[in-house]
């Protein structure tokens, strides 16, 4: 899926690439780099939690960014 993006009068086309698609289109470098990412980010969050602080959160359900802290509490952003 691409998507494209305007920004300072330049336009660009964004490529989305879904699971599926990964072993087609990413090289098995580019595969590596985006699995440390995602534990980079898993690590980060697991270590918020640890510390009592808040996480920033996305609902897929209702398509809204919100704030979880260590209670459980959620705080939708506006």
């Amino acid at each position: 899926m691409d998507v494209v993006k305007k920004r300072d009068g330049e336009t660009y086309v964004i490529k989305v690439v879904s699971p599926e698609e990964q072993n087609q289109v990413l090289s098995s470098s580019d595969i590596e780099m985006d699995a440390r990412a995602r534990q980079a980010v898993k690590a980060a969050i697991e270590k918020a939690e640890f510390c009592k602080k808040p996480v920033a959160r996305y609902d897929i359900e209702t398509k809204r960014a919100y704030i979880e802290y260590a209670d459980g509490v959620r705080k939708y952003v506006e």
